[in-house]
């Protein structure tokens, strides 16, 4: 073990490699991961870096913090009002979706490469889910954005699919591990790991938003550290018990992002850097555990595997997934090429390796190879493939609010802020035509990169973000109007709103 100066000079020389990195990811149209995980790679044992490194624990360790935090973050960040339209979507992509997946993927490996059927299973099990954070890079870069429903249902999907990954993972390990135990097996398996994850994760999501509001601390710096603490407590706790850490991670972030809290435009922009060093950290020590020379030895099995993914798996995973869903044919191709793979499969990759399965190197390698493959193709094409199939639309880069605002108008009101939802009464018409209640103001209006003080004559758009002063009575009908599909209030609705505590200071 090098000094600790060493250690840390090192890291720091690698992580601001990888943030300059992110630059040019932007002007070749990849993803940033791919960069990171190169990097990784040249710095490794195998590369002119020469830091020798194959501690697949330690790895597991950090990737698994690592995508904690970044389900955490993607949830905070997740906005349920355009979501709600696409949940049952963005659920069967993330359940039936994956399992079709692992499925297809491991009858292929078992019927053209000579894996098992359980081998082959572990395999597609470990390929099964999506990175979308990949996907909206791509996008941000070659300044695209998908048109419709699209985006919400693939930021939904990526949010919430790991879930089901892990637990088929771990899962067919059991059954390699103790081959007399049956299939049937796996059912309470299932019961215990996404209903404890689930619960866990909606009750510490309740509990998060009260405890941020009611504890006072006196200095301001330590709510990104209460934050922080909070999320690595609930996949802590819900793993410890034997729930799915991930998916009450995403959980109690999708909770905390769709209420009120104290510090909540500090926090989330917190929470978004923390998960930025996260992905660093994450690939760059993957990049590292890989060795680039073992990795000629499976180009055949690797390509053979990426391509029945890309292009015969994934595809009827959407198709069955998304049958009972009313997007089109084209609206369903784009989300079946979207399907990048990520972080999250090279992570699940150590499980086999940890657990001393057969063939687990070569799982490994296998997965990684096929990661590649799929960021490179997929990853490169996106826009052109969205062009094609007409779903596409320019990507408009949304100005941030010119100040962090801080309410001062007392002890029952607070400012928040609210996007104007497709769909909802407040789309094409005048402020003053939607009857907000007299203790609601709208004292700012951002439109993409403009920031206009309104008058009752502006004209909301949807996409357009809100600048609200409000008491919390007036907040739930003003929300309703805003953010809420046409209709009536929904005892959820009102639900969220009574909990969502005290009055916040800046927003």
């Amino acid at each position: 073990m090098p000094p600790i100066e060493v250690v840390l000079l090192i890291a720091s020389v690698l992580a601001l490699v990888s943030i300059l990195a992110s630059k040019v990811s932007r002007l070749l149209g990849v993803p940033a991961l791919l960069l990171f995980i190169v990097i990784g790679m040249v710095a490794g044992s195998d590369g002119p870096g020469g830091i020798y490194f194959d501690d697949a624990r330690l790895a597991q360790a950090l990737g698994v913090t690592a995508l904690a935090l970044i389900l955490f973050s993607g949830g905070l960040d997740t906005q349920w009002a355009p979501v709600r339209p696409v949940w049952r979507s963005g659920l069967s992509l993330a359940t039936l979706g994956v399992v079709v997946t692992a499925l297809l993927v491991g009858a292929f490996a078992d019927l053209a490469f000579g894996f098992s059927w359980l081998e082959g299973l572990l395999l597609g099990a470990i390929v099964s889910s999506t990175d979308a954070a990949a996907v909206f890079s791509v996008l941000r870069s070659r300044s695209v954005r998908l048109s419709g429903s699209l985006e919400p249902l693939l930021e939904f999907e990526s949010g919430s699919n790991d879930p089901m990954a892990v637990f088929l993972t771990l899962g067919m390990i059991q059954l390699l591990l103790n081959p007399a135990q049956s299939l049937l097996s796996l059912i309470p398996f299932f019961i215990q790991q996404m209903g404890l994850g689930a619960l866990l994760g909606l009750a510490a999501g309740r509990l998060s938003v009260i405890v941020l509001n009611r504890i006072k601390l006196e200095a301001q710096g330590l709510y990104p550290v209460l934050s922080l603490t909070l999320a690595l407590l609930t996949y802590g706790l819900t793993a410890s018990l034997g729930g799915n850490g991930f998916l009450a991670v995403y959980l109690a972030g999708l909770i905390l992002g769709n209420s009120d809290f104290i510090h909540k435009r500090s926090l989330t922009h917190f929470h978004d850097g923390l998960a930025w060093l996260m992905q660093i950290v994450m690939f760059l020590t993957l990049g590292l555990l890989v060795f680039p020379s073992r990795l000629p030895a499976v180009i055949g099995p690797g390509l053979g595997l990426a391509a029945f993914l890309i292009l015969v798996a994934r595809p009827a995973s959407v198709v069955l997934a998304l049958a009972l869903s009313k997007l089109d044919w084209r609206e369903k191709t784009m989300v079946a090429w979207v399907g990048l793979r990520g972080a999250a499969p090279i992570i699940l990759a150590t499980f086999p390796l940890l657990a001393g399965i057969p063939k687990s190197e070569l799982i490994f390698n296998l997965v990684f190879f096929i990661v590649l493959v799929s960021v490179l193709l997929q990853g490169t094409t996106i826009p052109l493939v969205a062009g094609w199939l007409g779903v596409g639309k320019p990507a408009v880069q949304p100005a941030g609010a010119p100040l962090e605002l801080t309410s001062v108008a007392g002890p029952e009101s607070r400012l928040v802020e609210l996007t104007v939802a497709p769909g909802t009464a407040a789309v094409n018409r005048q402020i003053v035509e939607l009857g907000l209640p007299p203790g609601a103001l709208i004292v700012m209006v951002c439109k993409g990169e403009q920031n206009i003080i309104p008058t009752g004559a502006l004209v909301l758009e949807a996409g357009d973000r809100v600048m609200m002063l409000a008491d919390s009575a007036s907040l739930a009908e003003a929300r309703q109007k805003i953010e809420s599909d046409r209709g009536t209030e929904t005892a959820a609705d009102r639900l969220q709103i009574a909990d969502e505590g005290p009055p916040t200071t800046d927003s």
